[in-house]
């Protein structure tokens, strides 16, 4: 087999999908502006982009779920944020969220890029969201791009 990358294009007619929280608002919509501004950097039609917003990121698995098997999506982007609290629910939700996530992915065959922050603090979320780590919102759309353009070109791509 040849060498096989994606690269930043993204396949002709693709439509994505962003999946987001709607808890830590503040966080969320940051992100989801920077993969909405990442995927129209990159010549993706702001029509050829569905924003759908579920409760929390516990949600957010079933959601892309349900979008995978409809098949009209080369990627999903999933975004949101879990702080650390005092008990337990912050692993159920974060581990939860990316096992599932993962569990769409493999399932379906189509790439959900897991944006979702598991950070200690708020202050953590916020340095994610546009501050000095950058925006997950802006990298996860770039793996989603990236992996659609990828997957055509692997075997099976017309399955």
């Amino acid at each position: 087999m040849p060498h096989i990358e994606g690269d930043l294009r993204s396949p002709p007619g693709a439509r994505y999908a962003i999946i987001a929280s709607r808890w830590n608002p503040r966080i969320t919509d940051t992100l989801v502006a920077g993969a909405r501004r990442t995927f129209a950097d990159h010549g993706v039609d702001e029509a050829a982009i569905d924003v759908i917003r579920v409760p929390g990121a516990w949600e957010i698995p079933v959601a892309a779920a349900r979008l995978a098997a409809a098949g009209a999506h080369a990627g999903i982007v999933a975004l949101g944020c879990v702080v650390r609290g005092d008990t337990r629910h912050y692993e159920q939700v974060a581990d939860g969220c990316s096992d599932g996530l993962m569990r769409v992915a493999l399932d379906w065959r189509v790439p959900v890029a897991n944006g979702v922050l598991a950070v200690e603090r708020f202050e953590d979320a916020e340095a994610r969201a546009g501050g000095s780590h950058g925006n997950k919102g802006e990298e996860a759309a770039l793996v989603a791009i990236e992996m659609a353009h990828l997957l055509m070109q692997l075997p099976g791509a017309d399955e």
